[in-house]
């Protein structure tokens, strides 16, 4: 019934109660330490060092992270291989990015799937993926099959 629904045993943990005396653990300054800024709320400066340059400042930038790269969710023909034998992809039909995706062989990614050529292929496969490399494409062509690169989305 309705009214007899309960939590599980342990799913709710009890708030510590802070500032109720020395005993609790949690008395008189209530796990905040002694006065001053840290001891307030919405007032602590991060990275602060007590008006020294900060260390973020002091040490050298390096390197250069590009807004505009371009990732793919990457495949080896070994792993199609695991996968038909597995019965996760049907060598007889087209192979697309969802389809790949569906079967669990990539995770879902908005660049789309690069084909590489790790790893053995004995089925003959239809493949439309994003981008694959020369030795991927020849692998599946020596198996029987054929890569389309297409500028696909997942």
């Amino acid at each position: 019934m309705l009214n007899t629904i309960k939590d599980n045993e342990g799913a709710h943990k009890r708030r510590m109660r802070v500032g109720r005396g020395i005993g609790s653990g949690k008395g008189k300054t209530c796990g905040r330490g002694g006065k001053g800024q840290t001891a307030r709320t919405g007032v602590r400066i991060k990275g602060f060092e007590g008006g020294q340059m900060p260390i973020h400042r002091r040490l050298p930038k390096r390197g250069f992270n590009q807004h505009k790269r371009v990732e793919f969710s990457v495949v080896n023909v070994g792993d199609l291989q695991k996968a038909v034998d597995a019965g996760r992809l049907d060598a007889a039909k087209p192979i697309t990015i969802a389809i790949l995706v569906e079967a669990g062989v990539v995770r879902p990614n908005k660049h789309g799937v690069k084909l590489l050529s790790k790893g053995s292929l004995k089925a003959k496969l239809t493949l439309d993926v994003t981008r694959a490399s020369k030795t991927a494409i020849e692998a599946v062509e020596k198996a029987g099959g054929k890569v389309t690169v297409a500028a696909a989305t997942a």
